[in-house]
């Protein structure tokens, strides 16, 4: 693996301006500023509320606002919107995640910055697409519940939403997508376009394969904890000391293997458990005994064995084991950064990086997330403004 560092940046002289908080809105300028784009994240002064999120929110913007610039601007004030404007007159991209109307009181909507800047492309992120929900405020979690996601991920009876931000992270992946896809358009036509992602729609992205098992089998997808499963030894099991790992045996020639490597002769020459469809039928039985005889291993035995054998298998880990995966520390898959603020601000900690390579690099950090405004004058010097220019505008509080 090459050094992230020295990776391509085929985005490189792209400028975007981002108008975002939270997670959905902050991954696509993220997306778009891995890939070598010129990201300036315009913030309220006091900073995105994002910055002094407690618990699970805690890693919202060191993780989602690497690799951009941050300046902080009063955009209630006629002086600071004004500058806002200024500076997306020379964006190529321009990336929202507000309720529908709120760039527009500012002048910072599609509209009425197409008109001074032609070329722009407009992502907007939000709730709903246009439409009957449109005005409803979304959440993740609103998402979820609505579009099924957390009926299939929850029992029976027992919705639950996805255990990370699902739709917000892909959300602003896709308005990334979109953006991609009109610089193309823009290099073949010369014109911007407004770009729109939404919560809900990429909920039901992601539903549309229960949908379509729905249509041609005429039977509702059970969640996923109750389903039918089409595999026999497809589970996790609690092993030696309670550490728990899933195994798999999707196929009549890794149900042999899986009996070979584990001693199993008398399962593998059962006839009832012949082939797969028979292990099916036979699943609750099945499990019941290989449950007895795999608990007295440990979950690194049966990981060894499996691997050996080329079958599939995985560890239960949690989040915080990730920092020493073997695998992301040889190949460059985390990355320092330095935390902006908290209690820990200054220190250096691990993240993880955009999971694609180009050229064999991985898409590296070039800026650490920025600290509160630290851009403000070398963006506002840039633009023309003077240094004592810019020494009023933060005594009259209209930049920081």
């Amino acid at each position: 693996m090459h050094d992230a560092a020295n990776g391509p940046q085929p985005l490189k002289g792209l400028r975007v301006v981002e108008f975002t908080h939270m997670v959905m809105g902050p991954t696509c300028g993220m997306l778009l500023a891995d890939m070598g784009a010129e990201v300036i994240k315009l913030e309220p002064i006091g900073g995105e509320h994002t910055r002094r999120l407690l618990g699970a929110g805690a890693g919202f913007f060191p993780m989602f606002n690497r690799n951009k610039k941050s300046i902080c601007i009063d955009l209630h004030q006629p002086e600071g919107a004004e500058m806002a404007r200024q500076l997306c007159a020379t964006a190529d991209v321009v990336a929202e995640n507000f309720k529908p109307g709120t760039m527009a009181k500012y002048g910072l909507d599609y509209a009425a910055l197409s008109a001074v800047n032609p070329r722009v492309i407009y992502v907007s992120h939000k709730g709903f697409l246009p439409g009957p929900y449109e005005h409803r405020t979304a959440l993740d979690e609103v998402v979820q519940m609505m579009g099924g996601l957390a009926y299939m991920t929850g029992r029976p009876g027992d919705p639950v939403r996805a255990g990370t931000s699902v739709n917000d992270i892909m959300g602003g992946l896709f308005g990334a997508i979109g953006a991609l896809g009109a610089l193309i358009q823009r290099g073949i036509t010369g014109k911007g376009m407004e770009v729109q992602s939404a919560l809900y729609e990429n909920n039901v992205f992601l539903m549309g394969q229960h949908m379509l098992q729905y249509a041609m089998t005429g039977k509702p997808a059970a969640p996923l904890p109750a389903r039918d499963n089409p595999w026999a030894v497809y589970d996790v099991f609690t092993v030696k000391d309670g550490e728990q790992i899933f195994l798999a045996a999707v196929s009549d020639v890794q149900w042999q293997k899986f009996c070979d490597i584990f001693g199993f002769a008398d399962l593998k020459a059962e006839p009832a458990l012949a082939t797969n469809n028979q292990r099916v039928q036979q699943r609750p039985r099945l499990l019941a005994t290989l449950r007895e005889r795999l608990a007295p291993h440990t979950a690194a035995e049966l990981s060894a064995a499996m691997e050996k054998a080329g079958l599939p298998f995985a560890p239960i880990r949690r989040p915080e084991d990730l920092m020493d995966d073997e695998h992301l520390l040889a190949t460059g898959g985390l990355a320092d950064v330095t935390l902006p603020d908290g209690p820990k601000a200054g220190q250096s900690v691990k993240t993880t990086l955009f999971p694609i390579t180009m050229q064999g690099c991985r898409l590296g950090v070039r800026l650490q997330p920025p600290r509160l405004g630290e851009h403000s004058r070398e963006l506002l010097s840039a633009a023309g403004y003077s240094s004592g220019e810019i020494d009023d505008l933060r005594a009259r509080a209209v930049i920081s």
